[in-house]
């Protein structure tokens, strides 16, 4: 039997309710497959925040995240609060996570189950069916920037002035009170090449056969030039997959008039970000949209499993929001640790309960609880069992 060691963090707002129904459905499945969970839980959130971190940029310390490494696998909720600074829960959790952990994938899979309304018309049960592969640690998320305003900016604004003359033979004003904030954005071509590898190597592993690689080349030539050459490159190492480019603005509207095209889309930081909710509201909404911030080498780094909308505040402790997005969460993380029998358990369960209509969440038009469905997903996998 092979025992799996996760770290919990449940979080805040809806967190701890749509991760008590994923590790639910992970028990069911663990039961069915033969598996054996070693589940540790931890407190990081805004209440831990609060008594023992209050004024540190951080959610967590770094002997906690030296913690979290010791584990397979991290299965996360949500945080979010309005008691804490923003800062704090987002580039002080999540994106030290990525970092801390070179969690250079973020991997969110785009797929209209059955029983799922798409609200783009027409669409029938796995017409839309896509991997969005986001580079996770470069780009414009690096954190390098900052703001000037006054006499210490003068030379900033002279600068500005003397490139755009030199560029498009034109003179700007010159306030020299004005404020100036930038933000500078970097790829290396070690961390396209892994990335955009990483792309291709799931198609293959998959049974797909196109790689769409987003950009925005045209106008951001010097950054995402070495983009897309890196791009070119790897692709001639898979000639059995067709190797697709698109500027990302074709992107956005390609997703809406024709999904049924894509299949794995590798995009930059920002790019993937964006279109990665796209994608998600094309199969259903934020509910159905589960994450992972991966390390392709567990040995060098744990991965992280999240759905990937917020915590809600205004609806944590209700009772009533829609876990299916982290039970989905949980079959990534599942695939990640090699399980891809109970992987396609948990999926095969959620299709079914959705498509029987009985038990439905307040997004979908329904009153069921998050308990029910979780109660309902994990008796079917219990069902399912041979």
């Amino acid at each position: 039997m092979a025992a799996h060691d996760v770290a919990l963090i449940p979080g805040d707002g809806i967190g701890p309710e749509v991760l008590r129904e994923g590790r639910k459905v992970m028990d069911a499945a663990a039961e069915v497959a033969g598996i054996a969970w070693q589940w540790k839980e931890y407190p990081f959130g805004a209440e831990h925040w609060l008594k023992h971190r209050k004024g540190q940029p951080t959610l967590m310390s770094e002997k906690d995240m030296a913690q979290l490494g010791t584990h397979d696998a991290i299965y996360f909720g949500a945080v979010g609060d309005p008691r804490v600074p923003e800062h704090v829960e987002q580039a002080g959790a999540l994106l030290w996570m990525r970092f801390y952990f070179d969690q250079y994938i973020n991997l969110r899979p785009a797929k209209l189950l059955r029983g799922v309304a798409s609200p783009l018309a027409g669409k029938k049960p796995h017409d839309i069916n896509f991997y969005v592969v986001r580079e996770n640690s470069e780009d414009f998320y690096i954190g390098l920037g900052g703001r000037f305003a006054g006499r210490q900016n003068r030379d900033l604004l002279e600068l500005r002035r003397a490139l755009y003359k030199a560029r498009f033979q034109v003179d700007i004003d010159i306030d020299p009170e004005d404020e100036i904030a930038y933000q500078i954005g970097a790829i290396t071509g070690r961390g396209a090449e892994r990335v955009i590898r990483y792309a291709f190597e799931l198609a293959k592993r998959k049974h797909l056969s196109r790689v769409t690689v987003v950009h925005k080349a045209n106008v951001l030539t010097k950054i995402y030039g070495l983009w897309t050459e890196t791009a070119a490159r790897v692709a001639k190492e898979y000639p059995s997959i067709e190797f697709d480019t698109a500027i990302v603005d074709a992107v956005t509207m390609w997703f809406v008039r024709r999904p049924e095209w894509f299949q794995v889309v590798v995009a930059p930081n920002m790019f993937g970000d964006i279109i990665s909710d796209l994608a998600a509201a094309t199969v259903g909404g934020m509910g159905f949209a589960p994450g992972g911030n991966i390390n392709p080498d567990r040995k060098a780094g744990v991965s992280m499993f999240e759905p990937i909308h917020g915590s809600a505040p205004k609806h944590g402790g209700l009772n009533k929001a829609n876990p299916i997005a982290t039970i989905l969460a949980g079959k990534l993380m599942l695939e990640h640790l090699g399980e891809d029998q109970a992987a396609e358990l948990v999926e095969h369960a959620c299709e079914d309960i959705l498509e029987a209509g009985k038990v439905r969440t307040y997004d979908m038009g329904g009153n069921s609880t998050c308990s029910d469905m979780g109660d309902a997903i994990a008796e079917r996998i219990l069902q399912l069992k041979p």
